[in-house]
């Protein structure tokens, strides 16, 4: 797989390359967040910034869903544009975070980069069915590309870390600009494709309301919001604040004391989790969606997509209700590690079902058309954290229990849409 990402000259391999420089460039992005003020003001100052940046960002996506990203179907090359503009503005809001990363201005920049990623992968979801030939090959490019973006991250992300230690989020948001200008220049590598040369037909439109497509809608739209809620859960409960320290008898008498002696206070507050307890989550996601991309294609030889879409459901549940029960750094792991493999398994059985149940459809519009939709549910699912100060552990208990809901009732309306026949048959 490596040789063919560094010297493969399909348009898919073109593709794989800007991909990975992509990613990287988001990976130093979380990096340099990381000795920014996002983790040095109080929690609930920054709070309400984050919710309304995370609400201005559906705007976006009510306007590239229902109108620029049908517009850009029929375009040739139009796909490849926006893959090419994405990287490219990223780019220059890094420039300017450069500058403003020490100031309240980067929260809009900051949120405006999440824009544009999630702009980019509804592109780049939308222009991988044209460049490959079967659906095996789809499932197969799917994969190729999960495992590719976990490499580059790690990748660019141990330069990353050292620019951090030694030069500051100046250096890494530096090394960033430099990143995206590369996935600029693979981009233009890219050849120009039409994804859809016509606009939906009825009868294309009809076979996207079948039964079973409409259940993985759901089911992933649930993996995709556990992976916005939990991502911004972590971020709020490990990002630090203010600690005001130790309190009790024992620390008054202190204080007494002290002031008998004609000194003031000792200062007991303290900067709360350090910046590499979040370091722990991103871990926990990567290696998980690292295992989940590497083992989905295997798994899929064995089970039925809906099972493996079941599955998923059911490891979010179970391992957000073990994280409930752990607590600390620990759960933290576990926690991100579930959503990043349920995720990932859950996209890989996702595509299949549409592959299989919307055979005459254009999958590029087809793809493109969810993913703008999973985008929508990412930013929904980040907003509860985002306005509430939800305790990590509290956040597990929720997302344990509303996984049992949507697995139960996702099984349940399986098994009514699902002919009896079909289901003798393991289907």
């Amino acid at each position: 797989m490596i040789s063919g990402i560094l010297r493969g000259e399909s348009n898919f391999y073109r593709l794989v390359r800007t991909h990975c420089f992509s990613v990287g460039g988001d990976a130093l992005l979380t990096i340099a967040l990381a000795d920014s003020i996002f983790f040095d003001v109080d929690p609930t100052q920054a709070r309400w910034r984050v919710a309304l940046y995370l609400v201005l960002t559906i705007a976006p996506f009510a306007v590239v869903a229902p109108l620029l990203g049908p517009l850009m179907d029929r375009i040739n090359g139009g796909h490849r544009f926006m893959i090419i503009g994405s990287a490219a503005v990223r780019g220059l809001l890094m420039i300017a975070l450069v500058r403003y990363v020490s100031t309240f201005v980067l929260y809009p920049l900051a949120f405006s980069m999440l824009v544009m990623g999630k702009t980019y992968s509804i592109a780049k979801s939308s222009l991988v069915p044209t460049t490959v030939e079967t659906e095996e090959q789809l499932v197969k490019s799917n994969s190729t590309l999960a495992i590719s973006s976990a490499i580059s991250g790690g990748l660019v992300g141990l330069p990353g870390v050292l620019l951090l230690q030694f030069g500051g989020s100046e250096w890494v948001l530096g090394f960033g600009v430099v990143v995206f200008a590369v996935a600029v220049f693979f981009g233009f590598k890219i050849r120009a494709t039409t994804v859809a040369s016509e606009k939906a037909a009825a009868e294309e439109k009809a076979e996207m309301k079948a039964s079973s497509i409409r259940l993985a809608v759901g089911a992933m739209s649930f993996l995709r919001g556990a992976v916005g809620f939990i991502t911004i859960l972590l971020a709020f409960e490990l990002r630090g604040g203010i600690d005001p320290g130790p309190t009790g008898e024992a620390v008054e008498l202190g204080h007494s004391v002290r002031a008998a002696l004609g000194l003031g206070p000792l200062d007991l507050a303290t900067g709360g989790a350090p910046p590499w307890h979040f370091g722990i989550a991103l871990l926990g996601a990567g290696v998980g969606g690292l295992f989940g991309s590497a083992v989905s294609p295997m798994v899929r030889k064995y089970l039925k997509e809906e099972r493996i879409l079941a599955f998923a459901l059911v490891l979010v549940a179970g391992m957000a209700g073990v994280a409930f029960g752990v607590g600390g750094l620990v759960a933290v792991f576990i926690v991100a590690a579930a959503v990043g493999v349920a995720a990932q398994t859950g996209k890989q059985a996702f595509d299949a079902i549409v592959q299989r149940d919307a055979p005459r459809s254009n999958l590029g519009r087809v793809f493109g058309r969810f993913e703008s939709r999973f985008q929508l549910v990412w930013v929904i699912g980040a907003l509860g954290p985002a306005m509430l100060p939800i305790p990590a552990r509290v956040g597990y208990l929720l997302l344990a229990a509303s996984g049992g809901v949507i697995a139960a009732l996702y099984w349940v309306g399986r098994t009514v849409s699902v002919p009896r026949s079909l289901r003798q048959n393991g289907q």
